[in-house]
């Protein structure tokens, strides 16, 4: 099972400086929340432009882009541009699904198709022919550092034994005992912000996750 740690910043700078403390964990991957305040009530820096600074600072971590936004189609390109090696978009706000997938292949990246608490997992099943990776939100669209929904452990159960060859992603509330059950469950990538970044010493913090499910 992979962790990945979780970016949400309110602006360029933090973006880069979690960016440059999340390089020291060598997980090779950094998963940035992109919120419009539209999808979710708060916002978050969302700039493709400047992720390519980043991107050419660190040019072997695969960035992860969580597109918590209306329209994702409008700046999925973009972001791909930016650096981007897989953006992870909505069901709910989704129009044009071959499109989105269309772009990544395009670039050589992946698309995730992720749902909120709230959304019931069997609308993801038409869609496990095309996509290859899913998202189960465990907590409310929006700010990090909010409790895991131990709901959504049923639903990862259900999409594993539908979609046996699926990538499962969870994320928010990811502690250690929450990323076990994750695990358990059936997931294969849990994602986490505060846990890691809310601690005294995140690199620790971020050992502790992955030494819970080894």
């Amino acid at each position: 099972m992979q962790v990945i740690p979780v970016i949400n910043c309110p602006n360029f700078k933090c973006a880069k400086n979690l960016t440059e403390t999340a390089v020291q964990f060598r997980s090779g991957w950094v998963h940035i929340d992109v919120v419009d305040g539209n999808f979710a009530k708060n916002v978050t820096w969302g700039n493709p432009n400047e992720l390519a600074s980043i991107k050419a600072a660190y040019p072997n971590i695969n960035f992860e882009i969580h597109l918590m936004v209306e329209e994702p189609e409008e700046v999925i390109k973009a972001w791909f541009q930016g650096g981007a090696k897989r953006v992870i978009v909505h069901l709910e706000t989704i129009s044009n699904p071959d499109l989105l997938l269309d772009v990544a292949d395009e670039h050589g990246g992946e698309v995730m198709l992720a749902i909120a608490p709230s959304t019931p997992v069997d609308l993801l099943l038409p869609h496990t022919n095309s996509f290859r990776y899913f998202q189960i939100l465990a907590v409310s669209p929006g700010p990090a550092g909010q409790k895991f929904k131990m709901e959504i452990l049923e639903k990862i159960r259900f999409l594993r034994q539908m979609a046996p060859d699926a990538k499962i992603e969870v994320d928010g509330g990811i502690t250690p005992e929450t990323a076990r059950l994750a695990k358990i469950a059936g997931a294969d990538i849990v994602a986490s912000a505060s846990y890691i970044f809310g601690s005294k010493n995140p690199k620790q913090a971020y050992e502790e996750l992955n030494g819970s499910i080894a």
